[in-house]
């Protein structure tokens, strides 16, 4: 691509509130569902995802997509049944302060994005994949509009993610240092009023920062002055989600990917399984639920290469060297720092799931030894209690 062509594609993307700073701090720019983001920094990927591991970064997701919906009866609970609606999870028992995990699904159990929902009292805020917010939206007001409006916001999201996010984020804001895991909370940061939750898709401890647009820089900007904190691009937060067996939208899950074939069978509330209060009621709810009785035909596993050459998404994995019909394929690969050495996740037949089983990864017409291997990679280290 010529300069030229490079800086008119550059101007045809979206920006996210951070685009100015992300530039001045020398960021490798890339597009990504749309946006102009940062790759990584002058440190390198590897030195951002080993500083994040031992110490804290920042990182911008203002891509994703934010969605107030609110119950136009002025009842939460209203609200909470309507999205169940659309959802395997027990949102009528997810309590004011609390956000849980879940999916959008299809009729035929696929899933249509994976999402946060947080009980914001008098309404649920939704964060969704930038890639799907606008397809979200239009599925939320045409399934909700009678019942909820659907609000999409044009807040920043900050995500500070390490070992050292909870003193680094307690410095501005130390009531955050009482927040546990999936606790969502109003605070003032540099006397704004943001949205906090401690989440994250690093696996480590974290906090993600709902900001309005117009005091976002700063706040991350006082956030950088912490001697513990560095800034972090994509690129780092792609294989520390990896090392985590997190699962990314458009690999990893897709239309035609259950919830159990993804092993994310855990974000399935008892409220709305077979013989549950509330049981079913979500698009696809008959082949899901007869997925968790019966299991799934195909299933994600982890896989440690056995070389030190990386698998990709895309390469097809094999029951033995001579086999001619593939048994599954890598979704998401490439090295892993905290361990120091290439990792992978893809699908396999279910027979071939089984931790320890040795498959064959086929890259450019050679078959490499690879072995299925529990998730996650690392060991999660969220602040449960």
């Amino acid at each position: 691509m010529s300069v030229k062509a490079a800086q008119e594609t550059s101007a045809a993307l979206k920006r996210t509130p951070l685009h100015a700073l992300h530039l001045t701090l020398d960021a490798r720019m890339a597009p990504f569902a749309g946006y102009d983001m940062p790759l990584n920094y002058a440190a390198g990927v590897l030195k951002e995802h080993r500083h994040t591991r031992a110490a804290a970064s920042l990182f911008d997701a203002s891509h994703m997509g934010q969605i107030l919906v609110r119950a136009r009866s002025g009842s939460s609970a209203d609200a909470a049944h309507a999205l169940e609606r659309l959802v395997p999870a027990d949102i009528v028992g997810l309590a004011p302060g609390r956000q849980r995990y879940t999916f959008f699904t299809n009729d035929d159990g696929g899933i249509l994005d994976d999402l946060m929902v947080a009980n914001r009292g008098d309404h649920f805020l939704l964060v969704v994949n930038a890639a799907c917010k606008e397809q979200d939206e239009t599925l939320l007001r045409d399934a909700l509009s009678a019942d909820c409006s659907v609000e999409p916001t044009d807040h920043a999201l900050i995500a500070v993610q390490g070992p050292k996010a909870e003193a680094a984020l307690a410095h501005l804001a130390p009531d955050c240092a009482s927040m546990r895991f999936m606790d969502v909370r109003e605070t003032a940061i540099m006397g704004t009023i943001c949205v906090v939750s401690r989440s994250g898709y690093t696996g480590d401890d974290g906090f993600e920062i709902s900001t309005p647009p117009d005091v976002a820089r700063e706040l991350a900007e006082g956030l950088l002055e912490n001697p513990d904190m560095a800034p972090a691009g994509l690129a780092a937060r792609d294989t520390l989600r990896l090392e985590a067996g997190l699962c990314l939208y458009g690999a990893d899950l897709d239309a035609a990917t259950t919830p159990v074939m993804a092993g994310l069978s855990w974000a399935i509330s008892p409220a709305r399984r077979e013989d549950g209060q509330r049981a079913g009621g979500f698009p696809g709810a008959a082949v899901i639920l007869g997925e968790l009785e019966r299991g799934s035909a195909t299933h994600r596993v982890g896989l440690f290469p056995q070389s030190r050459a990386p698998i990709r998404a895309g390469t097809s994995l094999f029951a033995d060297e001579a086999g001619a019909a593939p048994i599954g394929h890598v979704t998401s690969g490439g090295f892993g720092p905290s361990l120091d050495r290439p990792i992978a996740m893809g699908y396999v037949h279910t027979e071939f799931s089984k931790p320890g089983t040795q498959l064959f990864a086929e890259v450019r017409g050679t078959r490499l030894p690879a072995v299925v291997s529990p998730l996650p990679f690392v060991e999660h280290r969220y602040k449960r209690g």
